[in-house]
């Protein structure tokens, strides 16, 4: 059994994560996979290079994320073109991590943790979805004291994203993360005792 879990920025989606794993699940997470997937010396590294110019690498040849970001920022057409050069790769290698551990794992659940879930239409992928929920002002506020930005940041970040209650009405599964760790756990525990996986 696999599920996907996601949710917006600053709403603890690793808190969950982390719970899970901590209850016997496996994880699969798709930020390592684009890390991995971009690594020096990769082929898709070389595609990444050979569209945007070896500016977007660092000395020792690995990618300059930073200066990536600003440009594909600024330019939809540009952030198009990476995403056509990474997303394949990436859900390539997602669904031979997810093939893996369910046959070698059949009675354990696989978390596929995917940010962007929602906004890259990859339900597909998925049994079931998981969105660990905070309010957007308590997501604000989780910002901006995590990141030490000005609340206006925070708002263009969160803004950036695909609403959270828009997630929550899309999910099969919420988490409500806005209260202490504990009641977190609980909710986590309810589920996975609904799934008969603990």
């Amino acid at each position: 059994m696999n599920i996907g879990l996601t949710g917006g920025i600053a709403c603890g989606k690793s808190t969950v994560a982390s719970l899970l794993v901590q209850r016997g699940a496996f994880l699969v997470d798709a930020d390592r996979i684009a890390r991995e997937v971009v690594e020096p010396g990769s082929p898709v590294l070389s595609r990444v290079v050979e569209r945007f110019g070896p500016s977007i690498l660092l000395e020792d040849g690995s990618l300059h994320r930073k200066k990536l970001g600003e440009i594909i920022f600024e330019n939809p057409a540009a952030r198009e073109d990476l995403n056509g050069i990474l997303h394949p790769p990436i859900r390539a290698m997602m669904r031979e991590q997810m093939a893996s551990l369910e046959s070698q794992h059949p009675d354990k659940l696989v978390v596929v943790d995917i940010p962007l879930l929602f906004e890259s239409k990859l339900q597909h992928m998925v049994s079931e979805v998981m969105v660990v929920y905070v309010p957007r002002e308590v997501q604000q506020e989780r910002l901006m004291a995590r990141d030490g930005i000005t609340r206006e940041q925070a708002e263009k970040r969160i803004a950036a994203q695909m609403p959270i209650e828009e997630k929550k009405q899309l999910a099969d599964i919420v988490i409500d993360n806005s209260g202490t760790l504990i009641e977190t756990e609980k909710q986590v525990d309810r589920f996975l005792k609904e799934r008969g996986l603990l």
